[in-house]
């Protein structure tokens, strides 16, 4: 396994402390990062330059595509991962409340296709 950046480790302490009060959470690595799931599915992977992969409702993506500093997710240079899979840009996600926005849209789409808790 490669070793954490600083940005990763100070983003992944910080996604910890806003999914404190979820019932069940874990982190694994996954997508060349460290990605925290919740009730058993991926809501972000945190990247070795400290941005963040997001998972959100496919039919929220075009809307949340439009937000600044979020780009369509590629596994690999020219392979889009498709809707529902945004890359945001760490200067994005450097304030607690843009970070916040998207973990709120990523665990509203984990929400729904897990039934967990609101």
């Amino acid at each position: 396994m490669s070793t954490t950046t600083a940005e990763q480790a100070a983003l992944v302490e910080r996604l910890r402390g806003l999914l404190s009060a979820e019932p069940t959470v874990r982190e694994v690595s996954m997508f060349g990062g460290r990605s925290i799931m919740v009730n058993e599915k991926m809501i972000v992977a945190v990247q070795r330059d400290g941005a963040l992969l997001v998972r959100v409702a496919a039919d929220r993506h075009e809307e949340l595509l439009a937000k600044p500093g979020a780009a369509q997710a590629e596994m690999g240079a020219g392979r889009d991962m498709g809707p529902g899979w945004i890359e945001v840009a760490p200067a994005v996600i450097a304030e607690d409340d843009g970070l916040a926005f998207w973990v709120a849209a990523a665990m509203a789409y984990n929400r729904a296709v897990t039934g967990g808790a609101v």
